[in-house]
């Protein structure tokens, strides 16, 4: 169930981020023809864009992690037997939940201060509230958290085991 659901809600969040960064490419093109053209740009494009990037990359952390997008030295794990590639696995796992646990920690107290104090970013054009930036740091982070807390279960258990709800890590890449 908690599997089905992180799949679903980690899928979500790339299309999401997805239709985001299209979204942002438009503003992009239309900030530049104006300036060229027009001689008058798209007024706040820079914070927009500013305050989108750091939406983006925490969007798609979860589903990062749990496809296996993250790097890894293929070249040394190749030589490994499955077992111990998946002990290795697990460790790179607990580092990571590590730390997206510190940016999930560390993320409360400035969402509550952006929150209460009305803090925005950006002066003249265009004033972004920071908050919503800082939410999806923290939901993000906490996701990403879970999606390491998932994998380190599954390798620790195929290492110990050589047999779980996880196949072998391949030298290329996290199997998942």
């Amino acid at each position: 169930m908690i599997l089905r659901l992180n799949e679903w809600v980690t899928r979500a969040l790339l299309v999401a981020a997805a239709l985001l960064a299209f979204s942002l490419s438009f503003l992009v093109v239309a900030d530049v023809t104006g300036r060229v053209v027009f001689n008058s740009p798209v007024k706040g494009t820079k914070e927009l864009v500013e305050f989108s990037i750091v939406v983006i990359c925490f969007l798609q952390a979860g589903y990062a992690i749990r496809s296996g997008g993250m790097l890894q030295v293929g070249v040394i794990l190749g030589a490994l037997p499955p077992r111990v590639r998946a002990g290795l696995a697990a460790f790179g796992a607990l580092l990571g939940l590590s730390f997206f646990g510190l940016i999930l920690w560390g993320s409360f107290e400035p969402l509550g201060h952006a929150w209460s104090a009305g803090e925005y970013e950006g002066e003249g054009a265009l004033r972004v509230p920071t908050w919503p930036a800082r939410l999806v740091v923290l939901v993000g982070a906490a996701l990403a958290a879970l999606n390491y807390v998932l994998l380190v279960i599954e390798d620790v258990r195929f290492a110990l085991t050589g047999r779980g709800g996880a196949s072998v890590p391949e030298a290329g890449g996290h199997p998942h």
